[in-house]
């Protein structure tokens, strides 16, 4: 199958689905909080205080953009994987110092892969999904006639697909390894644009037991692109709304007051609540309003009541490092229409849209975790115990050499790229990561304060 932009079929798929003119039903597959419900579920809270060795606060980011993304992820984890520190005169690897992981779209499938099998990820990801024409196989289902009059929708072929092909059955019991770091894999709610994090703390607001949500079905919410897939769908259960609303939101109206940004996301929560507007809730591709994997970060710890608060929550101190890993892979490829007078066809126009505004949120989110980062760290220093703030961020743009930056941007936004595009791409991920100015500023700080760093070369 010829590799084409995302946006790119887009249009043929729409066709399709007008001709069809066939309903379909999400299925329902989150079950309802019940006394079987596990004490310690997959939680945020639950997660955070098992992590990590305290010293060091270090938290992934890994955005959307397809097989590019995944691939750019992994390259990253390789790389603080084969980079070692001495905490307390033992050696420690950068990727055990990870305490959370938070992702969107093609970014997911790498965050819920290691998630699900830590060490694994290195011995076979590579060949389970990273080169696998995973495309082909769904493109293959989504244009199927047959399928075109079924009542099941066309994300459950994709479901299945991931169920049976990467995370074999693997539920949200199965992510609760106590040496795995925190995993929130994000998507959209489709009908109030808020963001939403398949943790047991987000599932509290459906009266919703995430243990035995299927974890492909997180994933496929989290890269199901509107139009060319439905949503998933999950079902907003009545039985606990009767107690009311959580304190924690009671407590957060009151402090995102003047805070339009985080006002609009308390509202679209609240709204689960609504429980006769609010009996389902559909879930799309979270890129749509994070997708950098960023925000979420930044919404869990505001709405908590800032970083002080959180820390205590969590019960945990904070660390005297705390960095953040922005791993963007969006592209900013040259635009052909350029080249001729001819008039660019829908599909470029509708690219072109949307380079322009994902550009410009992501910059604005990049900006505002940078300055928040500061300011946390700031909050939960005291004179005996500074916090060191590092924002790290890998992206395209910091590719020196123009061929090769060009060979990046011109990746596309799909689920099947050729094997050199993936090599290329993770040894990008090695690369950028160890070139960052405060990833270099981490390292030589770590050994500044008698826990030398050692960077351990990785072999490619």
């Amino acid at each position: 199958m010829k590799k084409r932009h995302l946006l790119g079929f887009i249009i043929t798929g729409v066709a399709m689905l007008v001709l069809s003119g066939c309903a379909s039903y999400g299925v329902i597959d989150n079950a309802p909080l019940s006394e079987s419900t596990p004490t310690q579920p997959y939680s945020i809270k639950s997660r955070l205080n098992k992590v990590g060795s305290g010293d060091i606060g270090l938290t992934l980011a890994f955005s959307g953009g397809g097989t590019r993304a995944a691939a750019l992820a992994y390259g990253v984890m390789e790389e603080l994987r084969d980079t070692t520190v001495i905490i307390d005169g033992q050696p420690r690897r950068l990727l055990d110092e990870v305490d959370t992981i938070s992702s969107v779209s093609g970014g997911s499938f790498t965050s819920a892969y290691y998630g699900l099998y830590g060490e694994r990820i290195f011995e076979d990801y590579k060949d389970e999904f990273l080169t696998r024409d995973v495309e082909r196989k769904l493109f293959r289902g989504l244009f199927n006639p047959l399928r075109w009059f079924s009542s099941e929708g066309r994300t459950e072929m994709a479901v299945k697909l991931y169920e049976a092909e990467i995370f074999h059955g693997a539920t949200f019991a199965d992510m609760r390894s106590e040496e795995a770091p925190l995993i929130l894999i994000n998507a959209s709610d489709l009908g109030y644009g808020v963001r939403f994090s398949f943790v047991q703390e987000y599932f509290d607001l459906l009266c919703s037991d995430i243990t035995s949500f299927p974890v492909a079905r997180a994933v496929t919410a989290s890269s199901a692109v509107p139009l060319v897939f439905h949503p998933i769908v999950v079902k907003n259960y009545p039985e606990c709304k009767a107690a009311g609303k959580p304190e924690w939101m009671l407590e957060a109206a009151k402090r995102v007051a003047g805070d339009p940004e985080l006002t609009d996301v308390l509202q679209g929560l609240e709204t689960y609540y609504e429980e006769d507007r609010r009996k389902y809730a559909h879930f799309v591709d979270g890129g749509i309003t994070d997708n950098l994997g960023l925000r979420a970060i930044y919404e869990v710890i505001e709405m908590s009541g800032g970083a002080q608060t959180f820390y205590k929550k969590a019960g945990r101190k904070p660390p005297r490092y705390a960095a953040i890993i922005s791993v963007n892979a969006s592209t900013d490829p040259e635009p052909e229409m350029d080249l001729s007078n001819k008039q660019p066809s829908v599909a470029e126009t509708i690219g072109a849209m949307s380079d322009v505004q994902l550009h410009r949120y992501n910059k604005a989110t990049l900006e505002v975790m940078h300055n928040k980062l500061g300011k946390w760290a700031e909050a939960v220093s005291t004179p005996d115990r500074p916090v060191t703030p590092y924002f790290v961020q890998v992206s395209f743009q910091d590719v020196m050499q123009p061929e090769e930056k060009r060979f990046f941007n011109r990746i596309p936004t799909s689920f099947n790229l050729s094997e050199e595009q993936v090599d290329r791409l993770i040894e990008a991920g090695h690369e950028l990561l160890r070139n960052d100015p405060d990833y270099q500023r981490l390292l030589a700080d770590l050994g500044g304060a008698q826990l030398q760093a050692s960077v351990t070369p990785a072999t490619h």
